[in-house]
């Protein structure tokens, strides 16, 4: 019988510099993805900005502010249309929308059909395709902005995105445990997307 063939084994030394550098990728990771998340902060405080005129309006509920920042656009001609995606199937246009003239009122559309962001941007793209929209505003909370025009700018590649942040009440007092918590969820999401995972349960 032949010798049992014996298997190299790393020297203490090699483990030892491997595990080095295990660390050091581990902790530029983690510096990488706190920075990420700073930066990520900042820019959902960012009030919104002004913007030309646009072809179409939409917001995306889920949150406080959403809805009243859109009517009030429109109101004031800074679109031409407006789209509120992802409303609930139980509400009718008489709980969601304050008394209005009709003139404004025809032009707002309610779309029952999103329940999510990745659905939300399927909505607004069958709107924009029906109603010849090239330009259009984004209304949602400045902590899913970032995701939001990510997912629609994949379903509108020819439609120039303006977004338009809201400031929800949990973002005055970013540090507190609640809102870190909205925040870092949101951060994971947009991460998520980013590196095209799908995130279908629920919107914000």
């Amino acid at each position: 019988m032949s010798p049992r063939t014996q298997v190299p084994q790393p020297s203490p030394r090699k483990k030892a510099g491997l595990l080095i550098i295990l660390l050091r990728c581990g902790f530029l990771c983690g510096l990488l993805l706190c920075l990420g998340f700073c930066w990520f902060v900042y820019d959902a405080l960012q009030p919104a900005q002004p913007h030309p005129h646009t072809d179409g309006i939409v917001a995306l509920t889920g949150g406080q502010g959403r809805i009243e920042a859109s009517l009030r656009l429109l109101s004031q001609n800074q679109g031409d249309k407006l789209l509120i995606s992802g409303v609930a199937p139980q509400t009718g246009s008489k709980a969601l929308l304050p008394p209005m003239p009709a003139e404004l009122k025809n032009r707002i559309t309610l779309g029952y059909q999103a329940r999510s962001t990745i659905e939300n941007a399927a909505e607004t793209a069958a709107w924009v395709a029906d109603n010849h929209i090239y330009t259009l505003t984004v209304v949602t909370a400045g902590y899913h902005m970032r995701r939001a025009m990510l997912e629609l700018g994949r379903t509108l590649p020819g439609v120039t995105l303006y977004p338009y942040p809201v400031k929800p009440p949990a973002l005055t007092r970013p540090l507190t445990r609640v809102t870190l918590r909205v925040l870092l969820t949101e951060y994971s999401k947009w991460l998520g997307a980013l590196a095209g995972f799908v995130h279908n349960p629920s919107h914000s």
